[in-house]
């Protein structure tokens, strides 16, 4: 009898991540029932729930999409689909994402099978850096979140294409499989590795079509409870920081649009946020002045790199690969957001 799949070694960053939505609720239930009638905390949880009310439905539609996507669309027939010459394979994989909406909470595992059935590494950086950004939900919720302004959508559709399109290319010229990929062990169905996910993408596409419906719920079900817990722990440090922190230091800030752009970048790596949600975050900084080039900093890099997605990159990549990803990510959002600044200055 072959040995089952060995499990991933527990890691005590996951253990503290636990400890710290402990204390996040802990503290939210001590604010709720100590300080609900002082005028800070009205108006903190009037921002908190607009965010999160705001977010929701598209949270919700993006998982439930991205279960059915899970369940009916077979990898094997999406990968045939693609270029042969690598180049041109880069640039179909940035926009893949359109046909394929998963947003970046579930798209590691999703590019580990693709990885395992042949797809070459730059293509799959592509789609890893790309996908989350030109997803239909992301495109909705950045347009519902900026009342429907479609150059703001656009706009951040392009930056994150064209970064994900260089960043693809750049991976095929700089480093090989064997220097970018872990060995895969005995995982052949694509499983996400990290503690606590309970997908499984290896579909038996013969099952009775009721099951594949419970299946796709079920698969959304996991999605939206992993996301949404996110989205809450996001906005409510978005809150705070709106609520406790004097307008005139987020004035100071976005009076300097470079210290503006870094500090949205470092947020976006913290926050932790789906990109089906980001916008709505990024959106409520608006109103203290802060520049579009760091709110477009802010939902550009998030869906690239944030603290989660450099957990689920350990599981597939090696450190080698994390640092390299991770070092051209920040260095072309930032670049990005300076070129947009300038051209807004001209």
């Amino acid at each position: 009898m072959a040995p089952g799949p060995v499990p991933p070694p527990r890691s005590g960053i996951i253990d503290t991540g636990r400890y710290l939505q402990m204390f996040f609720l802990a503290a939210a239930i001590f604010m709720a029932a100590f300080h609900a009638r002082s005028d800070v905390f009205i108006t903190f949880s009037i921002i908190f729930s607009a965010i999160v009310l705001e977010a929701f439905p598209f949270m919700l539609l993006g998982t439930l999409l991205g279960g059915f996507v899970e369940v009916f669309l077979s990898q094997e027939k999406l990968l045939r689909i693609l270029p042969k010459e690598k180049k041109q394979a880069v640039v179909v994989c940035a926009f893949l994402g359109i046909i394929f909406p998963v947003c970046e909470c579930a798209i590691v595992p999703v590019v580990r099978k693709f990885i395992q059935k042949g797809m070459p590494l730059g293509s799959a950086v592509a789609f890893l850096l790309g996908g989350p950004i030109v997803n239909p939900l992301v495109f909705s919720s950045t347009l519902v979140a900026y009342s429907f302004a479609w150059d703001v959508a656009f706009l951040r559709v392009f930056i994150g294409v064209v970064i994900a399109m260089s960043i693809g290319l750049l991976t095929d010229a700089c480093l090989s499989k064997k220097q970018a990929l872990l060995p895969f062990s005995g995982h052949t169905d694509g499983g996400c590795s990290h503690v606590g996910c309970t997908h499984t993408h290896g579909i038996d596409q013969n099952r009775p079509f009721g099951k594949k419906i419970m299946a796709a719920l079920s698969h959304g079900a996991v999605d939206f409870y992993d996301i949404g817990r996110f989205l809450i722990i996001g906005a409510f440090i978005a809150a705070a920081l709106q609520t406790l922190v004097p307008r005139q230091a987020f004035m100071a800030i976005a009076q300097g649009p470079f210290l503006a752009i870094t500090a949205m970048m470092v947020l976006a790596v913290v926050l932790n946020l789906c990109s089906e949600a980001d916008a709505f975050v990024a959106a409520s900084f608006q109103p203290m002045g802060m520049p579009l080039s760091a709110q477009m900093a802010f939902m550009v890099l998030g869906p690239m790199l944030d603290i989660k997605l450099i957990l689920m990159y350990l599981a597939v990549f090696t450190r080698r690969m994390i640092f390299f990803l991770a070092f051209q990510v920040c260095l072309s959002v930032f670049l990005a957001m300076v070129f947009l600044e300038m051209a807004q200055w001209l």
